[in-house]
């Protein structure tokens, strides 16, 4: 019987522990990396840690300077806004990212994504603009140096 319980409250530890990406709450949270409210809802991302720990960022261009601070082995979820369903957490490493003068980010970047590459091309259309897969950016910050200044 101890055996039992011992089972059941292992079982019950483990599936209370599943780790989730946080909601960002807006004019509330701060950013990690700039430490600005994060206010816009088409710009915001978030890493989540195998360990469950929500880093939420202001802009794309925040996670991604921060992002250089980390190893990549401790994440367990990269995230972003979608731009065109704001508000709503999107899986960064599978998203396509718009670099555009037309589109201000909070930081300056002109950095903008969505998880339908499709709908980035339509946006690209609009608004000008280079396309970027996630290897790509994380490549295009690793030479840049960080596009905004901090």
């Amino acid at each position: 019987m101890k055996n039992l319980v011992f089972y059941c409250l292992f079982i019950a530890t483990v599936l209370a522990c599943s780790i989730e990406p946080q909601p960002i709450d807006y004019g509330s949270d701060m950013c990690e990396y700039c430490h600005m409210t994060i206010v816009d809802k088409q710009h915001g991302a978030e890493i989540v840690t195998q360990k469950g720990r929500a880093y939420k960022f202001d802009a794309i261009e925040c996670m991604m300077n921060y992002r250089k601070t980390i190893d990549d082995s401790t994440v367990k979820f990269y995230l972003i806004n979608d731009y065109n369903e704001p508000g709503t957490l999107v899986d960064a490493t599978a998203s396509t990212f718009l670099i555009s003068e037309n589109i201000p980010s909070p930081m300056g970047a002109f950095l903008s994504g969505t998880i339908s590459h499709d709908d980035a091309v339509k946006l690209q259309s609009v608004n000008d603009g280079t396309l970027y897969t996630w290897n790509e950016l994380t490549s295009y910050f690793k030479d840049t140096e960080g596009v905004i200044n901090h």
